[in-house]
């Protein structure tokens, strides 16, 4: 006589009933899908936010009072922009008590991006003297200075190492690319030194149809580096009673601005999620206490035939974890495709930074969904299949007739 697996007698009950089957599959796929997209979503912010404010390399980023906004954008969203002060602010910075390091910075607009006109670049300029934000990079990947008209550029503009760019009239070399921040300030940006925008401004008087006046004595921002016993926060204090007509940024305060605005959005879409599985799990137990009510006379004849109570239990709970494991790759499926395609149009309204988690996360959070997603099929189905194994095989038979 041929052994009936519990597993393949749960299949076969599954199928029979496609239509139910199918919707329980979707209330799996949905809560499962809409958990694992926001998660992921969720962890690229904070993975960018973690490397980005890594990369930036400055406690305190000085900049001319009236621009506070623009620097601000400029530093999360990417948004390039132009605004200059003296650069005696930089002198008087250098000099405060608590600055260990500062280097001056310029910020370009760029009338247009000649390689294509839908990607917003930005021109940063830095003193490779002082500097020790890019300068890092430079030493570590291209073990070189930049000299003359060599850049690097982020990751996002579409330039290979090899290419030239024009801007304002002068064409500079693309001498290597920066790895992916997840912060447009440094994925969209091309950086020159200051010396090679200075005269990049003086030559476009007559070589650009746009020229741009900016000379020596202007710089953007400021870049601080506070000592190891002072805070962010107090030096930025004591910069702006010293010199005036600045704002000092601290990169704590840009960092827990955005940590604020995630943990809003983390609490809706958790809210969001916990509504639709607590729903789920109402309509799953529900579905299989019906599953177990039409079904008395067949789990009676299988008790009579010798079925254990704990048999009876295993096949209930073996198609809750057959409907939990396929709808749960399919929410995924469909939840990160999804993700993928609108990432873009959310991190534009929300204007946040953004990097896709590494592979081995995403694996990880991949696999937690379906371990959610099996745990919510058991659930689901345990009363149901313990009121199933109590059943008395003649008492079943009467009843399912």
């Amino acid at each position: 006589m041929k052994r009936i697996k519990i597993s393949g007698l749960a299949l076969k009950n599954l199928r029979r009933k496609f239509v139910r089957t199918a919707v329980l599959l979707l209330l799996v796929a949905v809560v499962t899908g809409t958990l694992l997209g926001a998660t992921i979503f969720i962890s690229g912010m904070r993975n960018a936010l973690k490397i980005g404010t890594y990369r930036l390399g400055a406690d305190v980023l000085v900049v001319p009072e009236k621009n506070e906004a623009q620097a601000k954008a400029a530093l999360l969203s990417g948004e390039p922009t132009s605004f200059f002060m003296d650069r005696s602010v930089y002198d008087s910075v250098k000099n405060i008590e608590g600055v260990k390091r500062a280097s001056p910075q310029l910020f370009i607009k760029p009338a247009s991006f000649t390689c294509c006109y839908n990607v917003e670049a930005f021109l940063v300029a830095f003193d490779p003297a002082s500097d020790f934000t890019v300068t890092p990079w430079l030493q570590k990947n291209l073990k070189k200075p930049l000299i003359d008209n060599d850049v690097i550029t982020g990751s996002s503009l579409p330039v290979l190492k090899g290419d030239s760019l024009p801007f304002f009239g002068t064409l500079f070399n693309v001498v290597g690319t920066m790895e992916p921040t997840g912060m447009k300030f440094f994925d969209q940006s091309v950086f020159m030194t200051m010396d090679a925008a200075y005269a990049m401004a003086a030559n476009s008087k007559t070589k650009s149809m746009q020229p741009i006046d900016i000379d020596t004595s202007k710089i953007s921002a400021v870049m601080v580096q506070v000592q190891e016993n002072f805070t962010p926060d107090r030096v930025a204090i004591r910069i702006e009673h010293s010199v005036n007509g600045v704002k000092a940024i601290a990169s704590d305060e840009v960092v827990s601005n955005v940590r604020r605005q995630l943990a809003g959005l983390l609490k809706g879409i958790l809210g969001i999620s916990a509504l639709l599985w607590v729903i789920s799990l109402l309509m799953m137990g529900f579905a299989f206490y019906m599953i177990v009510n039409e079904r008395q006379r067949e789990l009676g004849l299988l008790r009579a035939m010798g079925a254990k109570r704990a048999q009876i239990f295993a096949l209930i709970l073996n198609e809750a974890v057959l409907i939990s494991v396929t709808g749960g790759l399919f929410g995924i499926a469909v939840g990160f495709s999804l993700l993928l395609a609108f990432k873009d149009i959310m991190i534009k309204s929300l204007k946040l930074p953004y990097l896709l988690p590494s592979g081995d996360i995403l694996i990880e959070l991949v696999f937690g969904a379906i371990l959610f997603s099996i745990i919510t099929g058991l659930l689901a189905s345990l009363l149901p299949a313990a009121s199933a194994s109590r059943m008395e095989p003649y008492e079943a038979i009467r009843k399912g007739e």
